[in-house]
């Protein structure tokens, strides 16, 4: 099967570098689909999230926080708010938020601070924390000041805001992102209300956090009633259908990802068959001297469907191998928009069992046929 593979060597690299990039793009499209899925399929049940029955976009007021408080079956609550600036430059964006520090990281026990302190960003005015996604894409470090010009929330004097680094997290759940900066609420309520900054005073959305064995819908059925007369109506979610509201703004991406990551196989797949076919017709003179010699119809069939599958590995293998090989380039790249982005095995596996299937399918054929030949009509269609 080697030999006959390098008989052909141009074709061979050709095929087998067509299947090495189908693989990789395979593997690549599955772990961009997987990072999108992972937030909603590993929410929190005891956490739910309360925004404007309106819009995202539409903040609710302050003073709800003390009413959600009331509801029975709710542990804390923590302010979240978008501050929506960049870093430096425009091109430099990435999730900031104000949120309340003191029930911030006890609502995510999936949470763990790798350097710095909790506590020293729980009592600082202008601090923050930084996921570890983060801090690998610009290098920042604990004590560093992180200029932030905010859009939503100008400063009145045209300076951008800073929040100097003093801690940075890592979690365990794909449904939080480790490329997020957090700063206390307060920082930017008091700079509004002190008139140096521009912007209204609201809340995005309450994080309630519940106690253990609160029925969540009771909870949330509750919220929503509790505000159902207005001034601001709201609507309350699981986290998993927080999470599915943020995928569905994209559309339907991972359809789509699906769907091109088929095609590319379905093309590949006929780029094999057409290679297959030519190589069964040139060695049909060689099959004919086989069969001649005694060997079977089965021995025949293997040998050419074995150099398929062959062929169709050393390529596939090839492809999942650069996909992990380049994992954590792509991982710097696409942790912004698709938190949780990794080739795992089971994405590995993927890739090397679409090639396993492109290789049995584009060998039967092929192989069917020399099984069927006669030594004189081999030898004869040979000539």
């Amino acid at each position: 099967m080697f030999r006959n593979l390098l008989a052909h060597p141009v074709r061979t690299v050709l095929t087998g570098g067509s299947v090495l990039l189908a693989v990789f793009l395979l593997c690549f499209l599955r772990a961009t689909v997987t990072a999108l899925t992972s937030s909603v399929e590993q929410a929190s049940t005891q956490r739910l999230w309360v925004q404007s029955a309106v819009s995202l976009l539409v903040d609710l007021p302050l003073a709800y926080e003390s009413k959600i408080k009331q509801v029975d079956g709710i542990e804390w609550v923590c302010k979240w708010q978008w501050f929506g600036g960049y870093y430096k430059e425009e091109s430099n964006f990435f999730a900031q938020f104000g949120v309340d520090p003191e029930t911030m990281l006890k609502s995510y026990p999936e949470m763990e601070i790798v350097s710095g302190s909790y506590e020293e960003f729980a009592k600082s005015r202008t601090g923050c924390m930084i996921g570890l996604d983060l801090q690998r894409r610009y290098g920042f470090k604990v004590g560093d000041r992180v200029p932030i010009v905010g859009k939503i929330f100008p400063r009145k004097d045209g300076s951008p805001w800073e929040f100097e680094v003093k801690a940075v997290y890592r979690t365990t759940s794909a449904a939080i992102d480790q490329g997020t900066l957090y700063f206390p609420f307060d920082y930017l309520r008091e700079s509004i209300e002190g008139g140096s900054a521009w912007g209204d005073v609201g809340i995005g959305v309450f994080l309630v956090k519940l106690r253990p064995g609160a029925d969540p819908t009771r909870v949330a059925a509750a919220i929503d009633l509790l505000f159902d007369r207005g001034p601001q109506r709201v609507q309350t979610t699981t986290e998993a259908e927080f999470s599915r509201q943020f995928v569905s703004m994209m559309g339907n991406v991972p359809l789509l990802l699906q769907s091109i990551g088929g095609a590319v196989l379905f093309a590949i797949f006929f780029a094999m068959l057409n290679t297959m076919l030519m190589a069964g017709r040139e060695r049909t003179r060689d099959i004919g001297v086989m069969k001649a010699l005694g060997f079977t119809d089965a021995v025949v069939f293997r040998s050419l469907l074995g150099e398929s599958l062959l062929l169709c590995l050393l390529g596939g293998g090839a492809g999942a191998g650069l996909a992990k090989l380049v994992e954590a380039g792509l991982q710097r790249v696409m942790s912004a928009q698709f938190p949780g982005f990794a080739i795992d095995a089971a994405t590995v596996g993927v890739g090397l069992g679409a090639a396993l299937v492109i290789g049995t399918l584009a060998g039967l054929g092929p192989g069917w046929r020399a099984r069927g030949l006669t030594p004189v009509a081999a030898l004869r269609e040979g000539i």
